[in-house]
């Protein structure tokens, strides 16, 4: 089945602004919808599934891009088979909880007030941007998360800890491709193994760089997934 149109859903800022190096990346000739989740209200991913619905194509092959946050709710949704469903492209992904080992820490730390602040550089580029980062980048991480409400943001790494979709990932039949950060400080190799050990067919890409490599390397990351869609189709 090959794919004209790319479904892409954001991480856990939700506004999908992130994505916009990664678009002019990828082939002209695909068409590039982007789900975008409220700002000012916290919805689980079972409510959030209808904001991926509506931009979903009614009747061409696409291809299901998510990024970390959104990866579970890529997962249940293609485990409802939409029939125009061609593949399923899973970044910084993971279907239980990627912060296992130090989740009471999080729990404790996953307050609004925390989000009110302004993260110091260090943070950004150990958890997300990585050393080196264009000044461009971190400001731009920080304009988006200053745009979505702190209860929202707190709510949403609340929901990650508690995620597992490994039932729905069981149940999924289509071609699965996950591409992984070499230096991902936030989801770590063990989320693709247990990935991998529900669907031992799916591919893995590794690009060298940190937890938001769309955005670091979106060339590279374009260049998979328009060779992915290529494998579809032959």
């Amino acid at each position: 089945m090959t794919a004209n149109t790319v479904v892409l859903l954001p991480g856990l800022d939700g506004t999908g602004i992130l994505f916009a190096d990664l678009i002019s990346a990828l082939r002209p000739t695909l068409k590039v919808n982007i789900a975008r989740y409220p700002t000012d209200r916290f919805l689980s991913y079972s409510e959030l599934a209808p904001c991926v619905k509506e931009v979903l194509p009614s009747n061409s092959p696409f291809l299901l891009v998510a990024e970390s946050f959104s990866t579970p709710l890529a997962v249940m949704l293609a485990a409802t088979c939409p029939p125009s469903l061609a593949g399923l492209v899973l970044c910084a992904g993971f279907v239980t909880n990627p912060m296992a080992s130090w989740t009471l820490l999080v729990r404790v730390l996953a307050r609004p007030l925390l989000f009110r602040l302004s993260p110091p550089r260090f943070a950004l580029e150990h958890f997300l941007i990585g050393a080196d980062s264009p000044d461009a980048l971190e400001s731009g991480v920080r304009q988006v998360l200053r745009s979505v409400n702190p209860e929202v943001l707190a709510g949403r790494v609340r929901a990650v800890l508690r995620s597992d979709t490994r039932k729905d990932l069981a149940q999924t039949n289509i071609p699965v491709m996950y591409i992984r950060a070499e230096s991902d400080r936030l989801v770590r190799a063990e989320s693709f193994r247990e990935i991998q050990s529900l669907r031992p067919d799916t591919m893995l890409a590794l690009i060298p760089g940190p937890h938001l490599i769309l955005q670091r390397e979106p060339q590279r990351a374009a260049e998979i997934i328009v060779r992915f869609i290529k494998q579809l189709s032959d």
